[in-house]
Parts: C-alpha cells; structure tokens; sequence
C-alpha cells in the first residue's frame, strides 16, 4: 500500500485560486482544480473557500446541500493528507450525522458510480456492464437487451470523459452527431432575423416586435414542454432496445455524458426537425405577418436557450441568476432527473410544482 503524501495546512493556503484549488476535508487534502467548472453552485463557491479546511462548511446543510454525490467525489480527488501535528477530530464540532439529509433520491443513480469525477471507462463497464465508453456507444445499444429499468437508470447516471465520446464508426455519421456551440447562433440568428424582418414587411415593425416578444415568451413554456413530456418520456417509451437509440440520441447521451462538449447543444438536423411542426402550427394558427413575428422571437428564444444551457455546464456565470440557475440545472442532472425542467428559467417548475 502507498504512504499518502502529507501536505501542511500552509501548503494548502498557498493553492487558493483558479489554476490550482485545494481544499481539506476531514484531515484529508483534495485537488478540487478539475472539478470547479462543473460544480452546481458555481466555481466561485469553491474558489471562496480554496486553500481553507472545508469540513465545518461542508456538515452545514445552511451554507451549501451537497448530494452524496459530492463526497464520493471527493475520494477520486484525494491527494494526500495532513501531518500527524495538524489534525483534528473530524467529528468534533461538525454534523457528521447531518448527510442523511443529503443524499438524492433513492434509486436514481446506478450504484456504485461516480458521478462527478472523470470516468475509468474500462473498470465502468466492467462494473455496470451498460456502454463500453471507449467504443462506439450507438452499435452497443443495437446490439444490447437492456431492459427499460436498466437502461434507464444506466443512461441517467453521469459519466464524465476528458475527450467527446464516439458514437458511430462511420465518420459521416460521427460528424452530424458533434456539435460546437457557436454554430448554433450561426444558424438560427439570421434565421430568426429574417422572419422577423418579414413580419415587418408584411404588417408593421411595431407589431412584428410585439410578435416577436410573445414568441420568446412562448418558448420558455416550450422549453419546458419539450424537456419535460419529449425528452424525458422515459418510463413511458417502448421496452425495446431499438427505441433506446432513439431515446439515447434525443436526450439520453445528455443525461449519460453531461459535460461533453460536442453533444451539448442540440444538432442542427435534430432542431429543424423538431422546429418544422411547431412553425407550421403557428402559420395554421395566425396570419402571416403575426406568424413569423411569433416564429422569430421563438427561434431566438431557442438560440438563448442552447447557448445558455453551453454555459451553464461549461462556463463561470457571470450574474446572480446565472448562477441560480446553473445550480438549478445541475441539479437536475446529479440530484434527480425527474424535476427542474427549466434551462433558461424556473417560473414554469415551480407554476407546475416540479422543483426540487
């Protein structure tokens, strides 16, 4: 067995930033460096607290709830332990017992996994038997008979890699499956310009901008719509594992590989799709020139809404409410995928009472 290394608390003060965070935990010394644009509250709240022993803010549920999640992570993050002369009772003046009320909702996650740290793709499969995560995932869906059950809470247990997964052998299809975020406002930007310039030529500028305001305010309920009855029907899809590649590749991939950054935001081929029926239904529903201001200002809507989702997951939000909402969407992922819909705002969780 190797000796842990031993770290002194000032050696830990000296590690206080961005490039490099450390933190003690119960006599233990941890690199949380990796960790601090994924964590749910923002990496500002680790930041605020690198350097510093973090076991009396850890045991108050007051200053921050962590899933159980957070402490197994911390495991795969140990880098050493303080010296015999500078350690403390863990359990003096802390509420070790207090982490019941903690933990996700049982029967979330598949055991025995790490959600937050970076994945060992070959002791993961070997341990869950689901997706070997150093082949092509979509073939070992094809040619698997997982039952919905497993399946299900397989794919909604985060995995994380330091590279994009590979889903298809073939690279034209590994192609339409890989997504960088900035295409996204490339596409539909000047799609939604178009229409809104439209709307204007075929009724008033006024109105087309009335139009296009009730479009983005449209869009938060079918954000919420679509996350929540499209996305995550779940229990309600086909046992059959030709239907989990479907379910996979619609939202699944999301919730199985959250930090990758090329399956983030949504393809192109996929939104159009999606897009067709709802822009047909509102030429059925209004007049032209109203349509496409309503069109317009959903699409842009849509636009903000992918690119804040990219954000939330991989970025420092940069207001009160971007942080708010990151740890809202977060927890979503690593507490419980069956509440928290909402990406660019809560209102409609909580008008439909499905917050945590």
């Amino acid at each position: 067995m190797t000796t842990p290394k031993h770290y002194t608390a000032s050696e830990v003060a000296t590690h206080s930033t961005e490039k490099s965070a450390w933190v003690c935990y119960k006599n233990k010394v941890y690199d949380v460096t990796s960790f601090l644009s994924s964590h749910p509250g923002g990496d500002d709240v680790i930041l605020e607290y690198a350097g510093k022993d973090i076991t009396k803010v850890l045991a108050d549920i007051d200053i921050h709830e962590h899933s159980e999640a957070a402490y197994e992570m911390l495991e795969d993050l140990c880098i050493g332990e303080l010296p015999s002369s500078e350690r403390r009772d863990p359990t003096n003046g802390y509420l070790s017992e207090g982490l019941v009320n903690r933990r996700p909702q049982p029967g979330i996650f598949a055991p025995d996994v790490d959600v937050t740290g970076d994945t060992d793709a070959t002791k993961d499969f070997q341990k869950q038997h689901f997706l070997d995560l150093n082949k092509p995932l979509v073939s070992q869906i094809w040619n698997n008979n997982f039952t919905r059950e497993f399946y299900l809470k397989q794919v909604h247990t985060p995995r994380h890699l330091p590279q994009p997964a590979i889903f298809f052998t073939n690279p034209i299809l590994e192609m339409f499956t890989r997504t960088p975020w900035y295409v996204i406002p490339i596409i539909w930007f000047p799609i939604s310009m178009y229409f809104l310039s439209s709307a204007a030529k075929i009724a008033s500028l006024q109105w087309a901008m009335s139009c296009f305001v009730f479009g983005v305010t449209l869009w938060t309920l079918l954000e919420y719509i679509i996350h929540r009855f499209l996305f995550h029907l779940d229990e309600n899809i086909p046992d059959h594992p030709k239907v989990f590649i479907v379910h996979f590749l619609l939202h699944g991939v999301h919730h199985y590989l959250p930090m990758d950054r090329l399956r983030l935001v949504m393809p192109p081929a996929l939104s159009f799709t999606l897009a067709t029926p709802l822009v047909r239904l509102a030429y059925a529903l209004f007049n032209s020139g109203t349509a496409e201001g309503v069109i317009s200002g959903a699409l842009f809507g849509y636009m903000c809404y992918d690119l804040i989702h990219y954000h939330l997951h991989h970025a420092r939000p940069f207001t009160d409410y971007l942080r708010l909402m990151k740890t809202f969407h977060l927890d979503h992922h690593y507490k419980n995928y069956q509440v928290n819909y909402g990406i660019t705002n809560m209102i409609w969780d909580l008008f439909f009472s499905t917050s945590i």
